[in-house]
């Protein structure tokens, strides 16, 4: 069993920045893929970026150059970061972490990004 916990979200200005966590605890053997999609209302759920066991990484198109996934992993946690800056008004959404663990996907519950001025 994987838990998923999230942190980050919050109400910026068009322009800002913000800074997503998510940490995996539980059964941690052989995470591989791990990182965010994204939903807003009436819209389907969009990959924003992935890092994956072999630390690659993959990036939606309205992600490259303005977001980053980072990486980290110890004992009893795996946890990536996900650096949004130049944040823009249809960037808000709700963001979930997920990972990929022996085959089973594992979603976190989301947390709200909204960028309105």
């Amino acid at each position: 069993q994987v838990t998923l916990v999230e942190s980050g979200g919050a109400s910026v200005h068009p322009g800002g920045s913000l800074r997503l966590s998510c940490t995996a605890s539980g059964t941690l053997l052989a995470i591989g893929s791990m990182g965010w999609y994204r939903q807003s209302p009436g819209r389907q759920r969009d990959l924003v970026a992935s890092s994956t066991g072999g630390w690659s990484k993959e990036y939606a198109d309205f992600a490259e150059g303005r977001f980053a996934i980072s990486r980290t992993e110890s004992k009893n946690t795996v946890t990536v970061m996900l650096q949004m800056n130049g944040l823009k008004p249809e960037d808000t959404a709700v963001y979930y972490c997920f990972a990929w663990s022996q085959g089973s996907l594992h979603w976190g519950h989301g947390t709200q990004v909204n960028v309105s001025s």
